[in-house]
C-alpha cells in the first residue's frame, strides 16, 4: 500500500472530521477544475476547496485536501501546466486542508502556513464539537515557512497575499489575495450554502468570523471571483454579503438571549436562525448544532 492509498478517518456527512468518522473510500473522488481568472482555478474534490496559480515560474496550490488525493490534485494540476507545484500555503491547520502536505513536500514543494497552524498541526487537538482527538502531524507535514500578520509571493504575473485573519474559523486562517486576477480564497472563512463550523476549541469565533469577511467585502468588488473554503466554490462580492448578513444576524440575537442569561435551551426555542434554515440549515451541521456550537463558545468563559 503506497502513501496515496491509505484512508483516513473522517466525517462522512462533511468535509470535516467528527465523532462519528469512519474510513472513507476515496476511489470514487474526482477533482473538478474551474477556471476563474487567467491563470487561476478553483478545485473541487473531497474537502476544503483548493486554489491554483499558474506561471512560466511554477505553480502555487491553496490548501491540498486529503493525502489519498494527491495523485489526483498532481494530474488536475498537470492538466493546466506542466510546471512542478513550487509553493502550497494552508490557510488553516485542518486536515482537510492540510492531509496532502507531507506527499507533496516529498515531491519538492515548500509548504508555506501561518505561526499557528505549524503550532496546532505539530501538537496535536481536540476537536470537542465532534469529541476527535487529532494526533500530532509527521514532521514532514509541517509548514516550513510560518508567518504572522502577511506574507506575499511573487508568481506568474501574479502578487500573492496571505493575510491573518485572527480568531475566526480557528486562530490561524489566512485568506489569500491575488490583486491582479481579482480573485480572493477565503479558506474556510466562508461555507457557503451551510452554516459553517467554528472550531471554538482552536481559537474561532462567530465574532471573528465577521470581521474576517469583512475583510474579505474590503478586498473585494463587483468583479471578484471568491474562491469559498467549503461549497461554492466560486461565488460574488454581493453572494458573500449576504453569508455576512446572516453571520452577523445570528450572531447579534444570540448576544441578545445570552446577555439576557438565556439558557441553550431557551435560546435553540427563539428559532434565531429560523430566517435563514432553507438556505443554510441543509448541510452538515443543522440549525440546532449550529445555536448550539456558537452558544457553547460564546459562553465558555
Amino acid at each position: 500500500m503506497t502513501r496515496f492509498t491509505i484512508k483516513l478517518i473522517f466525517c462522512t456527512a462533511c468535509a470535516l472530521t467528527s465523532a462519528l468518522a469512519v474510513a472513507q473510500d476515496f476511489s470514487s473522488v474526482e477533482i473538478r477544475t474551474t477556471e476563474v481568472a487567467e491563470g487561476v482555478y478553483a478545485l473541487e474534490g473531497a474537502g476544503g476547496n483548493l486554489g491554483l496559480v499558474v506561471g512560466d515560474e511554477g505553480a502555487f496550490l491553496i490548501d491540498d485536501q486529503y493525502a489519498p488525493l494527491t495523485e489526483r490534485i498532481e494530474a488536475a494540476v498537470a492538466e493546466v501546466t506542466d510546471q512542478p507545484i513550487r509553493f502550497v500555503l494552508n490557510t488553516h491547520w485542518h486536515g482537510d486542508h492540510t492531509g496532502g502536505n507531507e506527499n507533496l513536500a516529498e515531491g519538492g514543494s515548500l509548504v508555506v502556513a501561518h505561526d499557528n497552524v505549524r503550532k496546532r498541526m505539530a501538537a496535536g487537538q481536540l476537536m470537542e464539537f465532534f469529541e476527535r482527538e487529532v494526533p500530532p502531524a509527521p514532521d514532514d507535514a509541517l509548514p516550513v515557512v510560518t508567518f504572522n500578520d502577511r506574507i506575499s509571493f511573487h508568481l506568474g504575473g501574479h502578487t500573492i497575499d496571505a493575510i491573518h485573519v485572527p480568531s475566526a474559523h480557528t486562530d490561524g486562517d489566512a485568506i489569500v489575495h491575488l490583486e491582479e486576477a481579482n480573485v480572493v480564497h477565503t479558506g474556510d472563512i466562508v461555507f457557503y450554502g451551510l452554516y459553517p463550523f467554528i472550531d471554538y476549541g482552536s481559537g474561532g469565533s462567530l465574532g471573528g468570523m465577521i470581521e474576517a469577511t469583512d475583510r474579505v467585502l474590503e478586498l473585494a468588488d463587483d468583479g471578484t471571483a471568491v474562491i469559498v473554503g467549503h461549497g461554492g466554490p466560486v461565488i460574488d462580492r454581493e453572494q458573500l454579503s449576504g453569508y455576512r448578513d446572516m453571520l452577523a444576524t445570528v450572531h447579534r440575537r444570540l448576544i441578545e438571549l445570552i446577555v439576557d442569561g438565556a439558557s441553550l435551551e431557551q435560546v435553540q426555542a427563539a428559532s434565531v436562525t429560523e430566517a435563514f434554515d432553507e438556505q443554510w440549515g441543509g448541510g452538515f451541521i443543522g440549525p440546532e448544532r449550529w445555536v448550539e456550537l456558537n452558544y457553547e463558545g460564546m459562553t465558555a468563559d
